[in-house]
């Protein structure tokens, strides 16, 4: 595991993108501050890019560096929760400006999963963490559903966890309001 970590983070550091294994599904990762970089993902997907993507970080304390302001809520639900689950937060700062929705908002969510945390405690920013399938396909709930063109289309296939058949499910989404009101956007 910590060669493909090292392998990774040398990719990203470098503006490229990876398939990697997270706390839900497989995604193709970049660094979240990198506009390139973001820009890959987007054309590899055939995405359009006014269809915000997520990140992932390691530890909360992080998030006041990537968003203006986080509701005390947030703190709460993120103690609380008993399965992954993205956060949408509004007033999103010092990332790449092509991840962030036209409403000024961003996607984190707070992994726990052994690899992903570790790849984004040493890659020390965020991390881009969107399906590894192109826009409108389903996607892939193990490493041998990915399509041939995302592995392609990739820098860095990451080795760990290639081999599980454990069927993987998205991250639960809510969204936090100014006003302190949680929106559940996906259970």
């Amino acid at each position: 595991m910590q060669d493909d970590i090292k392998k990774a983070c040398d990719i990203l550091r470098k503006g490229g993108i990876i398939l990697y294994p997270t706390d839900t599904i497989w995604g193709i990762g970049c660094d979240a501050t990198n506009e390139e970089a973001v820009k890959r993902i987007y054309d590899l997907k055939q995405r359009d890019d006014t269809k915000s993507m997520l990140v992932l970080m390691d530890n909360p304390a992080k998030l006041q560096t990537y968003v203006k302001e986080v509701p005390d809520i947030a703190w709460d639900l993120i103690d609380l929760a008993d399965k992954p689950l993205t956060i949408i937060y509004d007033g999103a700062k010092n990332l790449a400006p092509n991840l962030i929705a036209p409403d000024g908002s961003i996607g984190i969510r707070i992994t726990a999963e052994t690899f992903s945390m570790e790849l984004c405690r040493q890659f020390r920013k965020p991390i881009v963490s969107t399906s590894a399938n192109i826009s409108g396909d389903p996607s892939p709930s193990s490493f041998s559903e990915i399509g041939q063109t995302i592995k392609e289309g990739v820098d860095y296939i990451v080795t760990y966890r290639q081999k599980e058949q454990t069927k993987a499910k998205p991250s639960g989404i809510v969204k936090l309001g100014k006003d302190g009101s949680i929106k559940i956007i996906r259970k």
